[in-house]
């Protein structure tokens, strides 16, 4: 099979799909890798690195389309690309669909295989594809949270974990999946005062044995979660819905009770946020004020530490990248029932039924 790699062109997005090694792999398979040139360099990896690991360099992102069978990329296809999609092309990425009718539309007008990272759902209910770079955000949002709380960044002026005779930060995380687990061990390993809500009472079970005396659980209901953001001076939006777009469980009216220059990171804007009032940012323009609120809100929050980045996902795309270009997408899913899980639309029909529910349009079983 032909294998393409386009740079991606999402604005600050440094990451790439595939790293070396894996060129060798597939190399190794009987396949053909074609890259574009300088799609690796943002994450410190050489046009030579790949070139020596087997692949063929090209100048544009139209030779890659126009040639390959499969292409891999980072973060959706952009209006700029949509033009390049070819019928019977498989497109392997992260989507999102179900934040944009417009790249919905564009995809199901192309007649492409469109596999989801974020769908792919293996027997154990995890999204192995997912969890690394939910991790990479969830351990970066209170990075990025801390920044913004000082003084210059317009914040609170806070330290996260405070000194000894001046109380820590208060840290609010909505949501207690692998984003909120991995916010609330960085968070309550600076010293934060930590509160995780949920509404999975074995989830909670579990983040109480394992966090340390600074992290409390609490059930994710309205009035906790009304009640806590009032004292919050960080608050993480972590909600995950498979394929759907993120619920708003903190509302306008919520954010309106919080602490002048209190921190917001909605993590969950990949998915369309789980804040009434967050909208997409970016790593050039990474926050808005609103409500005395900071808000950040980048949509690909793991992009700014890209090789670290690419590195982990390269990883877990890899061994799924090689069943479907060694076995075919439909034998590959027919299979293996986490790549079946992972196909969103099939030559023009929607077979995910979150994102067919989320515009209502026909979902169509595949098989």
């Amino acid at each position: 099979m032909i294998i393409g790699i386009p740079k991606e062109i999402k604005p600050d997005e440094s990451r790439v799909a595939l790293i070396p090694v894996g060129v060798e792999e597939m190399v190794k398979h009987g396949h053909t890798l074609i890259i574009e040139k300088s799609a690796g360099l943002g994450s410190g990896i050489s046009d030579q690195e790949y070139k020596k690991a087997g692949a063929k360099l090209v100048n544009s992102p139209k030779e890659i389309y126009d040639k390959a069978q499969f292409i891999m990329k980072v973060k959706e296809p952009l209006p700029e690309e949509y033009h390049f999609l070819k019928e019977d092309q498989i497109i392997f990425t992260f989507f999102h669909f179900a934040t944009s009718r417009e790249l919905t539309d564009a995809i199901l007008k192309s007649k492409v295989i469109a596999i989801a990272y974020e769908t792919i759902r293996d027997e154990h209910g995890k999204h192995p594809i997912l969890t690394p770079m939910s991790e990479v955000a969830g351990r970066m949002s209170i990075q990025e949270g801390a920044k913004y709380l000082e003084k210059p960044m317009l914040g609170r002026g806070i330290l996260l974990g405070g000194v000894p005779g001046v109380a820590p930060a208060e840290v609010v995380i909505v949501g207690g999946g692998v984003v909120g687990t991995n916010a609330a061990k960085v968070a309550a390993g600076l010293g934060a005062r930590v509160t995780v809500l949920d509404i999975n009472m074995e989830r909670l079970r579990y983040l109480d044995d394992i966090m340390p005396k600074n992290v409390v659980t609490l059930m994710s209901n309205a009035q906790n979660i009304r009640e806590k953001i009032k004292d919050a001076d960080l608050l993480i939006g972590a909600i995950l819905i498979e394929g759907a777009r993120a619920p708003y469980v903190v509302t306008k009216d919520m954010v309106q009770t919080m602490k002048a220059g209190a921190v917001i990171v909605d993590v969950a804007i990949d998915q369309g946020g789980c804040i009434e009032t967050s909208r997409p940012t970016t790593h050039s323009k990474p926050t808005y004020k609103l409500y005395d609120v900071i808000h950040y809100c980048v949509s690909n929050i793991p992009g700014a530490v890209a090789n670290t980045s690419t590195y982990a996902l390269a990883n877990v795309t890899l061994p799924y990248a090689l069943e479907i270009a060694n076995k075919g997408y439909e034998l590959a899913s027919q299979e293996n029932p986490a790549i079946l899980r992972g196909i969103n639309m099939v030559k023009g029909r929607v077979t995910n039924k979150a994102v067919a529910s989320a515009f209502r349009l026909k979902y169509t079983e595949f098989k």
